[in-house]
Formats: C-alpha cells, sequence, structure tokens
C-alpha cells in the first residue's frame, strides 16, 4: 500500500512545499483515528496543509474561524423552528464533515472549545437530546499561534490530551520558499493541481490495517520504559497518562504503514515521542502549556530518548 500513500503524499507536497515529514506525521495521525493540533506562527502553511491532505484524500472538509463570540451551536448545529411544518427541525454544524480546521481554537471560549472536544472523543454530536454520528472518517485540525496571548483561551492539559499529535511546521527551507514565491506569481487555485489519490472507504481500510500493524513485545516494553520515566524524571512534573501511551502505539503503528511497512522498528516509537508527548507532559516550574513549556518538554523528552536504550 506505499505506493498509493506516497503518491498521496507527492500530491500534498505539490502544494505544501519543503516539509514531507509534517505530510507524513499529519497522514498518519489521520491513519491513526487521532486528531491534530498544528501551533505555529501565521504564514506557515497550516491552512494549506488541512485542505490538500484532504483533497488528496477524497474527503470533505470545512474550516471554522474560532473567535470570541463563537457558540457552541455554531460549531455543532442548533434545533430550529420552522413555521411551516410547526416542527423543530436540526440544522447541522460544520463539524458535520470528515476533516474539520479548527482556526485558532484557543480564540473560542471554553464552552465552545469542550463543544468541540467532546465531540473529538465521543464521535457524536448531541443537539437537543438527539444524538447524530459524525462522519467516518473524521478528524479535527485545530491550529493555535503560540505567540498572540491577547483574549485568547488556553486549552486546560485535559483537553490538549484529546489531541495525538501536536505539531510544528517551521518555515520552509529556501528551495521550498523559492518555489512558493513562483507559484504566488501566478493563479492561486492549487486545488485543480491536486487529484484525489484515494476515497473514503480506502482511508477507512488503511485505518483498519494501520491498527493491525505488529508491535514486537520488545517494543511495547521500550515503550513502556519512556512512558515509565516520564513519570519519574524530577525534570516533569506532569508525565505521561496510559491515554498517551496508548496515542504513541497507534501512532507509531500508522506510521510504520505510511513507512510502508507491517511491523514496528525502534525509529518509529523515537520519530513519535515528540508529537505525541510533548503537549501532554510539563516540565517542572511550568505553570501552563505555553510555547516555552513545550520547548523544554521536548528537550527533556530527547534526553530520554537518548538515555534509554532501543532494542535491536
Amino acid at each position: 500500500m506505499r505506493d498509493p500513500l506516497d503518491r498521496l503524499v507527492g500530491q500534498v507536497e505539490s502544494v505544501f512545499h519543503g516539509k514531507d515529514q509534517v505530510v507524513r506525521l499529519a497522514l498518519a495521525a489521520l491513519l491513526a483515528r487521532g486528531h491534530l493540533l498544528l501551533e505555529d506562527v501565521p504564514g506557515v502553511g497550516k491552512t494549506t496543509l488541512a485542505h490538500a491532505l484532504a483533497t488528496a484524500l477524497g474527503l470533505s472538509f470545512k474550516r471554522i474561524q474560532f473567535t470570541s463570540d463563537l457558540l457552541p451551536a455554531d460549531v455543532l448545529g442548533v434545533s430550529v423552528f420552522d413555521p411551516a411544518t410547526s416542527r423543530f427541525e436540526v440544522r447541522r454544524g460544520p463539524i458535520f464533515t470528515h476533516v474539520i480546521l479548527a482556526d485558532e481554537i484557543n480564540r473560542a471560549p471554553p464552552r465552545t472549545q469542550s463543544g468541540l472536544l467532546q465531540a473529538m472523543q465521543e464521535g457524536t454530536v448531541t443537539i437537543d437530546d438527539e444524538t447524530f454520528q459524525l462522519p467516518r472518517p473524521f478528524m479535527v485540525i485545530a491550529t493555535q499561534n503560540p505567540l498572540e496571548h491577547h483574549g485568547t483561551y488556553p486549552l486546560p492539559e485535559s483537553q490538549m490530551d484529546r489531541f495525538l499529535m501536536r505539531l510544528t511546521i517551521g518555515y520552509p527551507d529556501r528551495e521550498a520558499e523559492k518555489r512558493i514565491l513562483e507559484e504566488a506569481a501566478g493563479p492561486e487555485d492549487w486545488e485543480a493541481r491536486i487529484a484525489p489519490v484515494l476515497d473514503r472507504g480506502e482511508v477507512l481500510r488503511l485505518q483498519e490495517r494501520a491498527e493491525s500493524v505488529h508491535a514486537d513485545p520488545d517494543l511495547v516494553e521500550y515503550l513502556m520504559a519512556l512512558v515509565e520515566r516520564t513519570r519519574e524524571d524530577p525534570r516533569l512534573r506532569l508525565g505521561v497518562s496510559p491515554r498517551g501511551a496508548i496515542a504513541l502505539l497507534r501512532a507509531a503503528r500508522a506510521y510504520a504503514l505510511v513507512d510502508g511497512r507491517t511491523y514496528l522498528v525502534p525509529s518509529d516509537i523515537q520519530r513519535l515521542v515528540v508529537p505525541c508527548f510533548a503537549h501532554r507532559v510539563l516540565p517542572a516550574g511550568s505553570g501552563a502549556a505555553t510555547l516555552e513549556a513545550h520547548a523544554g518538554a521536548a528537550s527533556v523528552l530527547e534526553e530520554l530518548l537518548a538515555e534509554i536504550p532501543a532494542p535491536v
């Protein structure tokens, strides 16, 4: 199955240049049935990545700009009275799609955030005591600007834990940025350059295949050793929860599938430790999940990776 996945990555990279690893990690998050938090400065391509990934996968896509006056009903939907029929009818919100971009999620008040995050966890939405199943596959890609704090509502640790991975994109290298500038001089309809490589049914089958990727018991022990060290290390005041351990195993299996394998190798776990764990742990002395805290957590995790021997 590697060839279609490689072609899919190539399709996304035709408009999102120079970030092969970010694309593969985002794809792995979806195949692991997870959600993704993109935290980076404006203008580095967060929206382009989300939209291009959904298009190449043949999935529906919607974007919600989160603001301070956004209500849960604006995201989930609402029941309205229809005078013509004298009945209440449900109008589904934009969350009823395969891939949804929750842009600047930390600008919405906690009540709206929690409504979205509950839907992420349960895969359902309840409107006036009636429960609706969300489409499958379903993925939330949320974004945050780590440099802006005025007028924002930071996600608490319990809600950050709902995201399978947290990624930063970073600036493109010189060659990639040159391509971006050259394309910016032409038409902006980049969607015309992307052809769907998969469809919904194939994506669902790939999600099932990711769950069956073989994890050797020695690799599971290695993963558990990393998890236990995060709970014991004095440099961290909050270690990885069991949900975090499950997230890493799921993500590593999906990444192995993206890499064309039906089994895990140590590098799968090592590559996913920071994306899956850094937003779930807190360094000692930090009060919240800030950019500085994340950088400190990533540094500690990388040191733990260097200290704990991987199975051979």
